[in-house]
């Protein structure tokens, strides 16, 4: 399988967009810019294959693709969160901190 330069740019494009809004939907779930990046292009994945499924179909085109990436990546941060359990990690070491001084 062959993959242009231009369908790649086109897929972190897409992942970028749907991290960064599913980042801005679920609140305090921000990992930067990378960490949107994987978690919209992981939300795609999910989408792509979870919408079909239930038989969701949005359409064609690029905004399609950023709301079913947009809608798979919310499902992965709300499992995520569900796994982790409250606030994460950072709440956690943040307690730690104040606890030293």
């Amino acid at each position: 399988m062959y993959m242009s330069g231009e369908s790649l740019l086109i897929i972190l494009l897409v992942g970028l967009a749907a991290g960064w809004l599913a980042g801005q939907i679920i609140q305090g779930t921000g990992f930067g810019l990378i960490g949107d990046l994987v978690i919209g292009v992981v939300g795609a994945f999910i989408g792509g294959w979870l919408l079909p499924q239930l038989g969701i179909h949005l359409g064609s085109g690029i905004i399609s693709a950023i709301i079913d990436a947009t809608l798979g990546a919310l499902l992965l941060l709300l499992i995520m969160r569900l796994v982790r359990g409250g606030n994460g990690w950072r709440a956690r070491i943040g307690r730690g901190w104040n606890r030293l001084w």
